[in-house]
């Protein structure tokens, strides 16, 4: 969430190149870009801000602007076709597709996601099981006459995430988007084989990274929760009072990088 540029997962593959040694030739990386669909607006009304008034703390403001309107213009009018929900599952959906493409439909696969993309992918999953179970899904590429009907059986098989054996979310704001729910009405995704897991990363000073477990529903038994400290020494003491750095150090801290490897290897 954020202003992102398209290499913003650069510095983590390096990390993570760095870390493995020789076993990273046998992983395929594939990062989902989806800023691009919201971007421009969110520039434009920063633009017009400073042009016509006066405003202080710009880096907070400008986290906050570019960040919380990601998160209400994913979840705005979803319902709609070709809905900035719909487009950031198409950039899932592509990026998956060149893997089954490349690799094969029995292809391992592990998921990293962060703060809103946490969200992103799991209503991807969440939404793709229910189509799997011949649910009514009413947004995105699953819902009916949409991309994921123009699919062959394979590929769709692939999209549902059944070769997916670990998904590690770092700084998760999920509870965010199903906090104002009645607890009976907030399920996870389901466990789609045996062999998955899901880790959730967090930072207790992290005022946007949060547990899953306590959300309950199932999210208790599907979740492993784990509190690290992410980020490097000279931001420890800034963290203590959050800020949006704080938020923006798990992809190469090694309590990420490591269970990351470990996965991947």
């Amino acid at each position: 969430m954020g202003e992102q540029p398209h290499d913003y997962a650069d510095e983590m593959k390096r990390a993570l190149q760095h870390r493995m040694g020789a076993a990273y030739v046998n992983v395929d990386v594939h990062s989902v870009y989806y800023q691009h669909l919201l971007k421009p607006n969110e520039q434009d009304v920063w633009r017009r801000v400073h042009e016509q008034a006066k405003v202080r703390y710009d880096q907070l403001r400008k986290f906050i602007l570019f960040g919380f309107a990601d998160a209400a213009g994913l979840e705005n009018r979803k319902e709609f076709d070709d809905s900035v929900y719909e487009q950031a599952q198409v950039e899932i959906a592509l990026a998956l597709l060149a893997i089954h493409a490349s690799r094969g439909p029995d292809t391992p696969v592990v998921l990293l996601a962060h703060s809103l993309g946490c969200q992103v992918m799991s209503s991807f999953i969440y939404d793709a099981q229910k189509r799997a179970g011949g649910g009514a899904v009413t947004a995105g590429i699953w819902k009916p006459g949409r991309m994921g009907d123009s699919l062959t059986p394979a590929q769709r098989k692939f999209l549902q995430c059944g070769t997916v054996r670990a998904f590690v979310t770092t700084g998760c704001n999920i509870p965010v988007f199903v906090a104002a729910h009645q607890r009976m009405h907030v399920k996870p995704i389901t466990k789609p084989n045996p062999a998955f897991s899901w880790i959730n990363l967090y930072d207790p000073d992290d005022a946007l990274g949060w547990p899953l477990q306590p959300l309950e529903g199932g999210y208790e038994t599907l979740v492993e929760d784990r509190a690290i400290n992410a980020g490097q020494s000279f931001l420890d003491f800034m963290t203590k009072s959050w800020n949006p750095l704080s938020h923006a150090a798990y992809w190469t801290d090694d309590d990420v990088l490591k269970p990351l490897a470990a996965l991947l290897a």
